[in-house]
């Protein structure tokens, strides 16, 4: 295969496609990525690439097309993902202006694209079906991604190479660390459960109880495996979400975290009112500041991704907390 290139290859998704294709032994991978917070530097040490570029000298060259390799496909993870970010004309650049010329690059040369979109383009919408009368973004950053995906449905009748996009879910797993307060849950559970001896949910409100809002929670080791199942099939261009299909509550999440936890200490796993009463499992007010911007409901429609090819199972929540706990269990996190 020729040179691969992977854009947030530091990031939490990018950082675990590399690591799967080096799993494939593919190592020419030129990683692309913003390296001015450090913290992102150890989800690389691990990966084996054959270049690096920042984010800024990589689009310079591709603005004023001085980027002259054999590329097989730019696999575009890198964006900023902070939805409570409100500076309109950086995320606006980052995420849209970057992934518009990016494209525009690769059709030029005939690349494949493949890109990271979001769940967020539907706001607070009840229909997560890949159609614009159901979207919505209710923030800067959802309204980045969709903006960039009315792009590229204007350009995939007539494109020159692949151009799929996803628009993942609820993303949880490995090498998230460095996102901070937008880490998953199932990673801010786990950290407040060996710290504190219990989590914190949300309160209820409107239909839903404690804990219960739900999300389509998905497992980066399928996300991982979506992008590679497009970068094996070229023929196949479109926008697709990427979540499980099956909607679970935070309270699933919380339970499956504890669980997991309590399975490597060799004890036996609790029910959710088990786990309340015990006090384990308390929850707070609701914040103000998400009021209006929360989404509370969120279920991938995904017959446009399996009508695509792709037939995989999805883990469910149990199934991925469990091995993504685990997995941070194994590094020795929380244990004395």
């Amino acid at each position: 295969m020729t040179t691969l290139i992977v854009t947030g290859a530091a990031g939490f998704v990018g950082a675990n496609l590399v690591r799967a294709l080096n799993d494939r032994g593919v190592k020419d991978i030129i990683a692309v990525d913003n390296l001015t917070r450090a913290d992102k530097v150890p989800n690389l040490v691990d990966l084996e690439i054959a270049d690096y570029y920042d984010k800024q000298d990589f689009i310079g060259r591709i603005r004023h097309s001085v980027f002259a390799r054999d590329i097989g496909a730019v696999l575009h993870q890198g964006a900023c993902s902070d939805t409570m970010e409100q500076d309109g004309n950086y995320m606006m650049e980052n995420n849209y202006r970057y992934s518009l010329d990016l494209l525009a690059w690769c059709q030029e040369h005939g690349v494949p694209f493949i890109y990271a979109s979001s769940a967020s383009v539907y706001g607070g919408g009840r229909v997560f079906k890949e159609s614009r009368e159901h979207e919505a973004p209710l923030n800067v950053y959802g309204y980045s991604k969709f903006l960039f995906d009315q792009a590229v449905r204007r350009q995939l009748e007539g494109r020159s190479a692949q151009i799929a996009g996803f628009r993942y879910f609820n993303v949880y797993g490995p090498r998230e660390s460095h996102k901070g307060r937008m880490a998953s849950v199932a990673y801010h559970f786990f950290n407040q459960y060996l710290k504190e001896g219990k989590v914190r949910l949300f309160e209820g409100g409107g239909e839903y109880g404690p804990g219960e809002q739900i999300r389509d929670f998905v497992s980066v080791e399928d996300v991982v495996r979506v992008n590679l199942f497009f970068l094996d099939h070229p023929g196949v261009s479109g926008i697709f979400n990427v979540g499980t299909g099956q909607a679970q509550s935070f309270n699933d999440v919380a339970v499956a975290t504890v669980n997991a936890v309590r399975k490597a200490r060799g004890e036996a796993p609790l029910t959710l009112d088990a786990l309340r009463k015990a006090g384990t499992i308390e929850y707070i007010p609701f914040p103000p500041a998400l009021v209006g911007k929360y989404q509370s409901y969120t279920q991938a429609d995904v017959s446009a991704l399996r009508s695509a090819g792709y037939a995989e199972p999805f883990l469910s929540v149990d199934e991925g907390v469990g091995r993504y706990v685990a997995a941070r269990w194994e590094r020795g996190e929380g244990r004395p």
